[in-house]
């Protein structure tokens, strides 16, 4: 079922880090909404998983190759206002297939953990639930741009729209000027993707300091992994 991890509840994260063998060979997505806290948390449980001497493989989206984050900088660049809707979904994709093909997979085939920042479940939300586009159109193209390559398990970060946008810097990106209407839809197609595939996700509640959520994350994660 989905777990859902209170951060105003006060969590200690187990000094044993012995469970974290359990994600090596496998690939965990962290993703939510811009100003969840997401890329705090990345950081920290990366850092977490090397000093519990892990392979570990990092990834980003859009990005995370040459040619992906030449896609980044189209996507994310405020200028190309005029961009579609669908070319902007599939660039995404574009992005995503080249990383797959060469990052994922290969790392996943030498037994390592592979920690994503964002996959097919930020498209689902962003061009999907606040976009527009049809889910099973999304989901027939991740067909393809994934190969049958799916993440063990989707990290949500959740946090109330208007506490997520006062987290923003003051210059945002073509994505983050997005408005705030747009990311409560953002919000609320998180949400459903973890109502749907509750065996799947893991929904973290961001909004409290940045030690408590990481707590609640190791917390849940260990919980999850070793059930």
């Amino acid at each position: 079922m989905t777990t859902t991890i209170d951060a105003g509840n006060t969590v200690t994260a187990p000094a044993d880090t012995s469970w974290t063998r359990s994600l090596l060979g496998c690939m965990i997505v962290f993703d939510g909404p811009d100003g969840s806290g997401k890329s705090t948390q990345f950081r920290r449980f990366a850092e977490y998983c090397r000093s519990a001497g892990l392979d570990i493989e990092e990834v980003r989206e859009p990005g995370g190759t040459a040619v992906g984050e030449r896609i980044r900088g189209i996507l994310l660049d405020p200028i190309h206002n005029e961009m579609t809707l669908r070319a902007e979904m599939l660039l995404y994709m574009a992005s995503r297939a080249q990383l797959v093909e060469e990052r994922i997979e290969p790392a996943l085939k030498r037994g390592a953990f592979v920690l994503a920042d964002r996959f097919v479940s930020s498209t689902l939300a962003y061009q999907g639930s606040a976009g527009g586009l049809d889910t099973a159109a999304i989901e027939a193209v991740a067909r393809v741009a994934l190969a049958g390559r799916n993440p063990k398990l989707v990290v949500i970060f959740d946090v109330d729209t208007d506490t997520a946008m006062s987290r923003l810097p003051p210059q945002l990106d073509r994505m983050e000027g997005k408005g705030v209407q747009f990311h409560r839809k953002v919000r609320d197609g998180y949400l459903e993707q973890a109502s749907r595939h509750p065996d799947s996700h893991l929904v973290i509640d961001a909004s409290g300091g940045p030690d408590e959520v990481f707590a609640a994350l190791i917390s849940g994660l260990r919980a999850r992994l070793t059930a």
